[in-house]
């Protein structure tokens, strides 16, 4: 349904202009209002109506009212036949505009692949970044199932670009590690259960440390974790994912000419994927994966170690300073003349203020 316009919308993209109101001349009735609608509808979006539906009720009185036709006279239009078609015709005559075809297709998927999809990875914008540039180029979106299309095959282009980018800056020895915390369990190779869909309570069974030797998915299940309660324990666990991030050895700069974007989405891909399916991937895209989640949790551990360490200062100070209070309040209670102690703590207190 179409929203709600106020009068300088109305006045900016619904105005006809002398040459568009000549365009009008020989038509009548709803065929002149229609024409009128889908004229500056298309000037406004770059493509045309599907129905009234998409027609703003201000905007039809708006035009209406210039074009001199009752706005009720659009319920005898036909919105599929042949006098719509030539409508449409006569619209991209006056505005420039062509049919998105096949070599316009390919071009905006190749456009959006190289300008746009190496930085953005929401499917959504990429549309709307589409759009905006078919609009630019005087053509007509396509039908929404190929535009959904020409989105996707951007997407995959991009990600392909950017998958063997990040491959070829990861030694085999690096990517070797990688694949062992998502190996399957057991050394005969034997397909069990993934770890990590259960991996939410503590580290290890009954809340005990994974030791280095532990098995590559229960390392990732423990890298997976959130930080617990402030404690040394939890300390303990940090320092422990963090150690296992850094003995991969991925390089730090890696990811360098990656955008934030488009690294903080394949984290969240691996942070929903079980080992199994992150095994399913291609050599390529099985490599990026887990080395772009490992390098995002490096910085959120790191971030959780901070966090824990200045709670813990904190705590420190304050059960420090709750110790010399009680301590000066028992001493205070001790002394005669207590309150003339007091009132002179008060007055140099004041004094210093």
């Amino acid at each position: 349904m179409a929203r709600a316009l106020d009068e300088d919308e109305l006045v900016g993209h619904w105005t006809l202009l002398d040459e568009e109101m000549e365009l009008l001349s020989g038509r009548r009735g709803p065929t002149k209002l229609v024409f009128a609608l889908m004229l500056k509808f298309h000037q406004l979006h770059g493509w045309f109506p599907r129905g009234r539906g998409e027609l703003p009720d201000e905007a039809v009185e708006y035009v209406a009212a210039a074009v001199k036709v009752p706005a009720a006279d659009l319920a005898f239009y036909e919105w599929d036949g042949r006098t719509s078609k030539a409508h449409r015709a006569d619209v991209r005559a006056f505005t420039g505009f062509r049919e998105c075809g096949v070599e316009d297709a390919e071009k905006a998927a190749e456009w959006l692949s190289g300008d746009v999809c190496l930085s953005e990875r929401r499917a959504y914008r990429v549309r709307a970044a589409l759009l905006a540039h078919l609009k630019d180029e005087r053509i007509e979106p396509p039908a929404k199932q190929r535009l959904q299309r020409i989105v996707g095959s951007a997407l995959d282009q991009s990600e392909k670009a950017l998958t063997l980018r990040v491959w070829s800056r990861v030694s085999d020895d690096v990517a070797e590690r990688m694949f062992t915390l998502i190996a399957r369990r057991g050394e005969d190779g034997a397909e069990t259960e993934d770890r990590d869909s259960q991996a939410g309570g503590e580290i290890g069974d009954g809340g005990e440390e994974v030791s280095a030797e532990a098995e590559g998915v229960d390392v990732f299940a423990a890298i997976r974790q959130d930080p617990g309660n402030v404690s040394v324990t939890t300390m303990e666990k940090e320092v422990f994912k963090l150690g296992a991030i850094e003995a991969i050895g991925l390089p730090q700069d890696v990811f360098d000419d990656i955008a934030p974007g488009v690294l903080l989405s394949w984290r969240a891909r691996v942070a929903v994927s079980s080992p199994s399916h992150l095994r399913r991937h291609g050599h390529e895209l099985r490599v990026t994966l887990p080395a772009a989640y490992l390098h995002c949790r490096r910085r959120e551990i790191i971030d959780a170690m901070t966090d824990l360490l200045i709670t813990t200062v904190k705590r420190i100070n304050a059960r420090a300073d709750t110790k010399v209070t009680e301590e000066f309040v028992a001493e205070l209670k001790r002394v005669s003349g207590k309150e003339n102690i007091l009132f002179k703590m008060t007055q140099a207190a004041t004094a210093a203020g």
